[in-house]
């Protein structure tokens, strides 16, 4: 037994002295080399059977220790990776099994050892704390306290709640102290396979949601009786991006009477590029609408591949325009479709303008022969508006493709990667915010941007708050686009591709907290064995990395965040009254790889031909893209973990509550779905791959309640008051299965 001890250490020990040695030769930590030979001794005495092996493998454990929390500190996953491996094969080697074949007769008691109650109380000592590190919550100290009105009137009326996007529910019914009583009332099944990512809207005592493939339902809010369903009969795939229906937009024809007929309207804008309207009582088209029920988003748009333009996220009614953008399939060439917003007359489906950056002022749609400007940004994300100010307001992405700029035009910069905010009565830009300058990361702004009045310094503000993929929040003057925050310009690395060009600022939020690590260190990186802790810090090593914003390059680059954020579609949810937000955000590495075309072509470069990851070939441009997720040989990722986390930041004074990773001991793997917060002071979140809906005290962040789904939600839940009976529901949409498809799960307080 002693003796395959002795192998075992022995495969372990060699590969870490070649490895650890490599490593350390980039810069990278000893630990490894040192380890290794460490083990290989040990290995040695133990196959000659000479007790030195126990004290020297003792050293091992040692030294582990104390680098773990040197690097580490006290983090439960970041340590407990570093030492478990090296403090199992201690326990085995403190066996009796092992020890008599070192000490025959005179075995000495396991207790009595110097050396193992040294390694003992060590090894303790580290685990206490980082049990206590896991199981800590700091919460900063809040003053309960309500600073004006809530702008929801009660329904979910639209996709974010209102018009606002601020997820904000003003109901108590279900609070801290009766939460614990919710239960489920009743599931409706949607009978439709592929993604499903719609959250419901509620007007009066009906729900109104769509399916992959753009299918809407009309469910009782009550009993979720399907009332009706209108199938459009798209053909495009039902699952990935294109299967991504987020929900659907209610509209009343103003002057028209409560039950006429199309009097009340449900829209959808489908992935196969249309915009449709039904009877919100019927599900029947409206055929005023567009002549037939429906219009075509292709008018103008020129040539369009098949499935490079679609449509994913639910028109906003602004002013009493129904203005929609769309979404351009990501890296595949320049000169794509144009990222052109247009507005609807919601009763006709006639165009009433279109904003369109090539040819901004004309607001109409062009002339036969001509079309919107190609290879725009385009803004596929949700809109918001503010009627008062007359201003809906659009979240951009970047001119196609995403990870090479050379070729963009100053009017394709302009509007890139940016706030803008767009005369709902006009199509005329009032003002705009860039949040990344010529972005070559992919970080388009994919939050919907959340309107709140803000009690900053004493005085009340109309702010709009824009989440991004970078983690940095911007808090600007919604009537103006001033920053009510500070933001700075810092310098940032510089291109060293040819042909490319990079901006040598870029803005960050410094007056708001930042959700990124400032700098990803070798001691942030991860692995649940040495040697894929070696592989990702080699990796590392390997990677152009010069901190946040260094661009991609053809040695390749580290990016953090990734492309999928920090934060999302799923945006941010406030709570109007305490002035509370609550923030979504992903810690996930990426790499992205440039391959110079010739390489593409002649398919010589290494890992050309074997695709591009979530990159693309960027044709006519000099470089494709390979990007692919920063992760060890197994396929875990390289970063440490939360994976993701959810935070509370008070927006009077701009700190931070709470902060943690969410799920099984705070791992996180989260999805991009958002939570809501109550007027009761709780959040509701379903999109982690644990698949559990959860309810969390928001000053807190203790889990209050929880209830177990079928798998993780890929939407926003949502909260009513039904209007027919005075009951609290809280929703939440599941992805299907090929028998019932997706489902619609209500839960309310038990009777």
């Amino acid at each position: 037994m002693i003796r395959s001890t002795a192998i075992v250490l022995g495969i372990l020990g060699l590969p870490m002295i070649w490895v650890g040695a490599e490593l350390a030769l980039m810069g990278g930590t000893p630990y490894y080399l040192v380890t290794g030979l460490l083990m290989t001794f040990s290995a040695v005495d133990f196959w000659r059977k000479r007790k030195r092996g126990f004290y020297v493998f003792a050293g091992a454990l040692l030294l582990t220790l104390a680098w773990a929390v040197y690097e580490a500190q006290f983090e439960f996953w970041l340590v407990g990776s570093r030492i478990w491996l090296i403090g199992l094969l201690a326990l085995w080697l403190s066996t009796p099994t092992i020890r008599r074949q070192l000490w025959d007769d005179d075995l000495p008691a396991l207790f009595r050892m110097r050396t193992v109650q040294i390694c003992g109380v060590a090894s303790l000592g580290v685990l206490s704390a980082m049990t206590v590190n896991l199981l800590s919550n700091d919460v900063l100290p809040f003053e309960d306290k309500r600073y004006g009105t809530t702008q929801n009137l009660g329904d979910w009326e639209a996709y974010g709640a209102s018009q606002a996007g601020t997820r904000y529910v003003p109901h108590a019914q279900i609070n801290k102290e009766n939460v614990g009583k919710l239960t489920r009332v009743w599931q409706a099944d949607t009978y439709r396979v592929g993604r499903f990512s719609g959250t419901p809207i509620q007007i009066d005592d009906g729900l109104y949601l769509c399916t992959a493939q753009n299918v809407m339902l009309a469910l009782d809010a009550d009993s979720g009786v399907e009332r009706w369903r209108f199938d459009p009969e798209n053909k495009t795939p039902a699952y990935g991006i294109l299967g991504n229906c987020r929900g659907v937009t209610h509209y009343h024809i103003p002057g028209r009477p409560e039950g006429e007929h199309c009097a009340a309207r449900i829209y959808t804008a489908t992935t196969d590029a249309r915009m449709i309207a039904v009877d919100r009582s019927t599900g029947e088209l409206c055929d005023e609408f567009g002549g037939t029920g429906e219009i075509s988003l292709l008018a103008g748009m020129g040539p369009v591949k098949p499935l490079y333009y679609f449509v994913t996220s639910p028109p906003t009614v602004a002013s009493g325009a129904l203005v929609v953008g769309g979404w351009v399939m990501d890296n595949q060439e320049t000169e794509e479709p144009s990222g052109v917003v247009r507005g609807y007359d919601p009763r006709t489906g006639h165009l009433l303008w279109a904003w369109d950056i090539g040819r901004e002022g004309q607001t109409d749609l062009p002339e036969a022969g001509s079309f919107y400007t190609r290879g725009t940004p385009n803004v596929w994300s949700l809109t918001s508006a503010d009627d008062q100010l007359g201003l809906v307001y659009v979240p951009t992405g970047n001119a196609t493709p995403d990870y090479f700029g050379g070729h963009r035009t100053e009017v394709m910069d302009t509007y890139a990667s940016s706030i803008v905010a767009i005369d709902a009565k006009t199509g005329l830009t009032r003002w705009h915010f860039q949040t990344t300058h010529h972005d070559i990361w992919d970080y388009d702004v994919p939050s919907q941007p959340t309107l709140v009045d803000l009690n900053l310094d004493g005085v009340m503000r109309k702010a709009v708050i824009v989440p991004t993929k970078r983690g940095e929040l911007f808090v600007l003057d919604r009537a103006t686009g001033e920053p009510l925050t500070d933001i700075v310009e810092r310098e940032v690395p510089q291109t060293d591709l040819p042909d490319e060009r990079s901006s040598p600022t870029q803005p960050f939020s410094s007056g708001m907290p930042s959700f990124a690590h400032p700098r990803v260190l070798e001691q942030d990186l991860f692995g649940i064995s040495p040697f894929d802790q070696m592989a990702c810090r080699k990796a590392f090593y390997n990677l152009r990395y010069e901190g946040p914003m260094t661009p991609p390059s053809i040695r390749g680059t580290l990016h953090y965040p990734g492309p999928a954020g920090g934060m999302n579609w799923g945006s941010v949810a406030v709570d109007e009254e305490r002035q509370l937000m609550v923030v979504n955000n992903l810690h996930l590495a990426w790499t992205i790889h440039m391959i110079p075309r010739e390489d593409v072509v002649k398919g010589t470069r290494a890992g050309a031909s074997a695709g591009f990851g979530i990159g693309g070939p960027q044709r006519g441009t000099p470089f494709a893209a390979r990007v692919g997720m920063f992760a060890s040989p197994i396929g875990l990722p390289c970063l440490k973990p939360p994976y993701g986390e959810i935070a509370v930041v008070d927006l009077t004074s701009q700190e931070i509550l709470w902060r943690r990773g969410v799920g099984p001991l705070n791992l996180g793997f989260p999805y991009t779905a958002g939570s809501f917060v109550t007027a009761s002071g709780l959040i509701f979140n379903a999109g982690v791959i644990d698949g559990r809906l959860r309810a969390m005290d928001t000053l807190t962040g203790d889990v209050v309640w929880q209830d177990e789904l079928r798998s993780a939600s890929d939407a926003t839940p949502m909260s009513y008051v039904s209007p027919t009976t005075g009951r609290q529901y809280v929703l939440v949409t599941v992805p299907g299965n090929q028998k019932s498809g997706g489902s619609v799960i209500a839960y309310a307080l038990a009777e």
